[in-house]
């Protein structure tokens, strides 16, 4: 097994994703305002993903000592200095998510949602006992307990799939199309970080972070068919749990929706 039969393995969750109705029903500001305000805990979440990578094939405690893989080393490292420290739009040094938080704030989402579920996991010390306590819709619930469950387990090369094959970079794309048809419809609200983080993501992905994260897998794995099964067992239960979000944004906008009506 390798990359290529993973991508085969995962063909039929990427079209449902790829083929999501959730894109057809993010038409007015209110729509983009629920889909960030749920989309949120995704991009959060991800810093979780590729911080535990960090830590399981770098060393990040003292007495420092060099890590069993140079290469493995050098692939987060470079992730996590762009990811986690990044040029926002005016020149700044922000996480992707400080950047996706400033963008909800300036189309006029509400964050007070993401921040009080942080607020609360800071005062429960125990991520599983805030996600159960949070009245999240249970999909994205779900989602979250699935990422940490993952993180928690501690296989590198399963966060490691979690963080490559879940995290699907074709999506920004498409919503880079329609952010910028809303920018175009709605000039008086100003879209440009939304936009930038987009593209921005697409960009990092595309040229540098996904071909990055693939190299990691195959150092990770090897020639080991165990590890590159749960590989792809673990890719197929990721995206799945995205579809599940992508449902619960889709049930949140309609219910909207028939609240107006």
């Amino acid at each position: 097994m390798n990359i290529a039969t993973i991508n085969t393995s995962i063909q039929t969750q990427k079209q449902q994703l790829l083929n999501h109705p959730l894109y057809q029903k993010v038409n007015t500001l209110e729509d983009l305002r629920r889909f960030l305000e749920n989309h949120v805990y995704a991009v959060w979440d991800f810093m979780s993903l590729l911080k535990a990578l960090q830590t399981k094939l770098t060393c990040t405690t003292t007495p420092w000592f060099a890590t069993a893989n140079p290469e493995t080393r050098y692939l987060i490292n470079e992730i996590v200095l762009a990811e986690e420290s990044d040029l926002s739009i005016d020149g700044r040094r922000l996480s992707h998510f400080e950047m996706y938080v400033e963008a909800m704030q300036d189309c006029g989402a509400k964050t007070t949602g993401i921040e009080d579920f942080l607020e609360e996991i800071h005062s429960l010390h125990n991520i599983f006992v805030a996600i159960k306590k949070s009245d999240l819709h249970p999909n994205i619930k779900a989602f979250l307990d699935f990422t940490f469950r993952v993180i928690e387990e501690g296989k590198s090369h399963e966060i490691a799939a979690a963080f490559t094959f879940g995290r699907e970079d074709l999506i920004p794309g498409m919503f880079t199309e329609i952010l910028r048809n809303f920018q175009a419809n709605f000039p008086d609200n100003d879209l440009s970080k939304l936009i930038y983080y987009f593209e921005r993501h697409i960009e990092l992905d595309a040229d540098e972070h996904s071909p990055m994260a693939m190299k990691m897998i195959t150092e990770l794995c090897g020639e080991d068919p165990k590890k590159w099964s749960e590989v792809e067992e673990i890719s197929i239960l990721a995206l799945e749990k995205r579809i599940g979000l992508w449902d619960a944004i889709e049930e949140h906008i309609q219910e909207q929706h028939l609240a107006l009506q």
